[in-house]
């Protein structure tokens, strides 16, 4: 018994609960994202999708508890990242609430009238043990991404990686050290098949070991990213589960 829960404890389990891509055909896509990190002592939603019923309605038939999240993280301002976040604050009173620095005072002060503990992030900081943020990086779209430490290396998760996906995981080296798990948005979908080529080389110089894009990352960049990984290329979307 106490090895099994010693086994449970090292695992990190990711569940993508709103995103445009289709996994689990019981649940809502809509345009956006939002996926909830489990570790060992906390329960993290990062980003809230596009709207709240189709949030909650994916978590619900998921069998996440919303009202049982520990800390909220908002990626970026745009609204299919913070559109559900009126009821995830609802359901859970109280919750922390990292964000960007940079998001306006107007919002931030929304947050407040929840009850919620907000946290203005700037620069990289853990927020739970072996979680991390990147800090606000980009100049024109402030955004920020999750860094989690796992025996396998680290799982970066961003929403839309505006300031550049490969800028992002430089930025992950830099807070720990190890190979790295991707998932999330990789903001490609204008993107030429020599910049994505480019990309993925730039993913193999930096150790990426596995990617799991979805959201904003576009058709094209999937498929070549998935030609490109092979058995290491995870498949992603609405009700997509990741243990590591």
């Amino acid at each position: 018994m106490g090895k099994r829960k010693g086994q449970r404890q090292k695992m990190v389990r990711i569940t993508v609960v709103y995103d445009n891509y289709e996994f689990d055909e019981r649940l809502k896509t809509g345009f956006g994202f939002s996926c909830v990190v489990e570790t060992v002592d906390k329960r993290i939603l990062f980003d809230t999708g596009g709207d709240s019923p189709t949030l909650l309605h994916n978590m619900e038939e998921l069998g996440i508890d919303p009202g049982k999240i520990d800390i909220i993280v908002l990626s970026h301002i745009h609204g299919d990242h913070v559109g559900g976040l009126i009821g995830a604050l609802e359901a859970r009173p109280g919750v922390m609430v990292y964000v960007p620095k940079s998001f306006p005072d107007s919002f931030k002060d929304e947050i407040k009238t929840y009850g919620a503990i907000l946290v203005e992030v700037s620069n990289p900081i853990e927020i739970s043990s072996g979680v991390y943020t990147t800090g606000e990086l980009g100049t024109w779209i402030r955004e920020q991404s999750l860094i989690v430490k796992t025996k396998e290396g680290l799982v970066v998760i961003t929403g839309c990686a505006h300031p550049g996906i490969v800028n992002v995981v430089r930025k992950a080296k830099e807070v720990m050290r190890g190979e790295v798990y991707l998932i999330g948005g990789f903001h490609l979908s204008g993107a030429s098949d020599r910049e994505i080529q480019d990309i993925i080389k730039s993913f193999r110089e930096l150790g990426v070991k596995k990617v799991a894009p979805c959201h904003c990352t576009g058709d094209r960049a999937i498929k070549m990213f998935e030609k490109e990984y092979g058995n290491n290329f995870i498949k992603t979307g609405v009700g997509r589960t990741i243990e590591i």
